[in-house]
């Protein structure tokens, strides 16, 4: 059964429920219904951008760092606001949280499928983005509030999760299928149709559930941890095109450090903290906190390197484009009996070390794709490889934070990793973009200045390289102005990619070396029953680990 693919944002211990064969609650499967369709379609919102960087790109004239705010846009409001709306669904009603966020994503679609720049289409990426930061956290804990045993929630958050893992699974080929009847445009109005049906279910069938006893909101620690973490994911995706040391990055860094650093200081003097520090005094749990970051960087980096290759590298169909995200994204779906039982057979560091291994595995397979070869054939290995270490990894971090602490303190150690691994999953896309963009420029210009090609070509397109990169280049025309250096842009593409796809295989190892290694002569304070139990009977603020591009 899927118990630690959920995790609780609290710091309460969990409470127990009636014995086992209590008559279920009034409301339950309307409750579940409603959680299990507006899951998905907040991982629909989160993954459908995967099958269209390439039409995005095409449509809006957009170069590589821009692409890259799509996915990092929805992530950042995810992260960033995941533990206060936990908080607002305790304090207001989950049914109300999972109905305010339906609407956003209701909003943000709009926005997106009307968007007549990329700018615009940011704009409805971050409030689909918040519309599912409430949906993750608001839905879940609906279900927990009208289950009465273990077994009963256990099967509630198994469903739950599944759906999840759907959405994340068909949201790419969704796209695909839509853009390729209509345009990408279309996609967006699907998902409208989608969340209408979902908040309309919401309202008719789930049951409302309150718990706001003791909880607050942490004001001064949201603004800083949001405006420091905003600041500096700016400087990492713009640096690579505007360069490093120009005053807009460097200010976005050094403010950033400031706001983080104000913000370690107020969590210190909280009465309510979002962040509890004083859980990393724990050596396991903070190696688990650290291999949170780290792998779960690695998976997304993968996923996103894989959309850039597909799309605005190689310009491939969108439904084509979707095919190494089932991949990818699908065995974390299939595996889950697999991967339930195993967490209770097999410590779960150790699963967690393989699952990294594996991924690794992947990664370092796909530095050496041929990125001439438009086949989908090379892709099958490496996205396979990374879909299973994703599927072994992701249940599994949840389970090694909560071995690492007292029962008491499973539901803010179970918060506190759920952050750092969806903030894994913001810094994926941005150091995949970083690197890639700023080592294919790099060889760009190399490759240009040693390239056979006419005088005039050879300015158009480094003009055109400096203001949108390589990958602009490569989107030229035929017979445009710089057209003919496409082969050199490919090339230098092909090339920054592999490097990413290396710095995701490295993240993996590292990740895997930390957990082996980093957990030596450490005893655990329950067993992995016990923790699973923790996570499958506590019903507060629960949020699941998006799983897409």
């Amino acid at each position: 059964m899927e118990i630690t693919a959920m995790t609780v944002n609290n710091g309460t211990s969990p409470s127990q429920g009636p014995t086992a064969g209590a008559v279920r609650m009034p409301g339950y499967a309307g409750t579940l219904a409603a959680a299990c369709g507006a899951v998905f379609v907040a991982q629909v919102a989160n993954a459908l951008p995967a099958s269209l960087n390439g039409l995005f790109q095409q449509d809006l004239n957009t170069h590589g760092s821009q692409l890259t705010w799509i996915t990092a846009a929805f992530m950042i409001a995810v992260v960033c606001f995941e533990f206060t709306f936990g908080v607002l669904g305790d304090l207001f009603g989950r049914r109300r949280l999972v109905v305010a966020g339906t609407a956003l994503v209701v909003a943000g679609s709009s926005v997106a499928a009307l968007a007549p720049t990329v700018q615009v289409l940011w704009v409805g990426a971050a409030l689909n983005g918040l519309g599912a930061g409430a949906m993750f956290p608001g839905s879940l804990t609906a279900i927990t509030a009208v289950t009465r045993t273990k077994r009963e929630r256990a099967h509630a958050v198994a469903l739950w999760s599944g759906f999840l893992s759907a959405g994340a699974a068909l949201s790419p080929l969704l796209g695909g299928m839509f853009a390729k009847v209509g345009s990408w445009r279309g996609s967006f109005w699907v998902l409208v149709g989608l969340a209408l049906v979902s908040m309309v279910v919401t309202m008719l069938l789930a049951t409302e559930s309150k718990a706001p006893e003791g909880r607050k909101l942490d004001v001064p620690g949201q603004i800083t941890f949001a405006l420091g973490l905003i600041l500096v994911l700016y400087g990492a995706v713009e640096g690579p095109e505007s360069g490093w040391t120009t005053l807009p990055v460097m200010l976005a860094f050094g403010l950033g450090a400031c706001f983080l650093a104000g913000f370690v200081l107020v969590e210190l003097g909280a009465e309510s903290p979002i962040f509890d520090l004083k859980l990393f005094r724990n050596r396991a749990f903070t190696v688990s906190s650290v291999v949170a970051v780290i792998g779960m960087l690695a998976f997304l980096g993968a996923c996103f390197a894989t959309s850039m290759w597909l799309g605005p590298v190689q310009h491939q169909d969108p439904l084509r484009v979707a095919v190494p995200f089932l991949l990818l994204q699908g065995p974390a779906f299939l595996l889950i009996p697999v991967v339930s039982r195993l967490l209770h057979r097999v410590a779960p560091a150790w699963l967690l070390t393989s699952g990294f291994l594996v991924m690794a595995a992947g990664c370092l397979l796909a530095t050496r794709l041929d990125v001439t070869d438009t086949s989908l054939g090379a892709f099958v290995a490496p996205a396979l490889l990374i879909g299973v270490g994703f599927a072994c990894t992701v249940s599994s971090v949840t389970a090694v934070a909560l071995n690492s602490v007292p029962l008491h303190l499973a539901g803010m150690a179970s918060a506190t990793t759920n952050m750092l691994r969806d903030l894994g999953f913001v810094l994926g896309p941005v150091v995949v973009s970083a690197v890639a963009l700023s080592n294919a420029g790099s060889a760009f210009m190399s490759g240009l200045a040693g390239a056979d090609l006419p005088a005039g070509q050879v300015a158009a397109a480094r003009q055109i390289a400096e203001a949108g990169g390589p990958i602009a280049v490569n989107s030229l025309p035929p017979g445009a102005p710089g057209s003919a250096a496409h082969g050199v842009a490919l090339e230098a593409l092909g090339s920054g990619f592999h490097t990413a796809y290396l710095v995701c295989g490295v993240a993996a190892l590292v990740a895997a070396g930390l957990t082996a290694f980093g957990m030596l002569g450490i005893r655990s304070e329950r067993s992995t029953e016990e923790a699973a139990q923790a996570a499958a009977a506590a019903g507060r603020d629960c949020t699941p680990a998006p799983a897409a591009v």
